[in-house]
């Protein structure tokens, strides 16, 4: 099964339903519309199971509405470029390339 890993705290925002879309810079692996997820902690540790609705590769200088929605909030397009390049080690601007993953939450695991 596919995983995708969440730094805190938006693991609880997944499952309370107020994240259903993730933004992954550099990700390897192959994600397709229909696919089941595996949502864990960086530390594996699983906590939900999703189903991918729709998938589209982007740059942050693109984004649309659809693209942020269901997306946490930054306060300013600085905050957001900050933190993602904190989360990546790398400078992010909006040139970076990015894939935008919509799910469904099918199934929460953790106890």
């Amino acid at each position: 099964m596919k995983i995708l890993k969440f730094s805190e705290p938006l693991p609880g925002l997944v499952l309370d339903g107020r994240k259903d879309i993730t933004w992954r810079i550099n990700y390897q692996g192959d994600i397709n519309v229909g696919d089941e997820l595996c949502l864990c902690h960086n530390n594996g540790q699983e906590f939900a199971r999703a189903k991918v609705i729709w998938v589209k590769e982007t740059t942050f200088g693109n984004f649309t509405a659809e693209d942020k929605e269901g997306h946490e909030k930054f306060s300013s397009e600085g905050e957001m470029y900050a933190t993602y390049s904190r989360y990546y080690n790398m400078q992010v601007t909006p040139e970076t390339r990015v894939k935008v993953i919509k799910f469904n939450l099918l199934q929460i695991t953790q106890t």
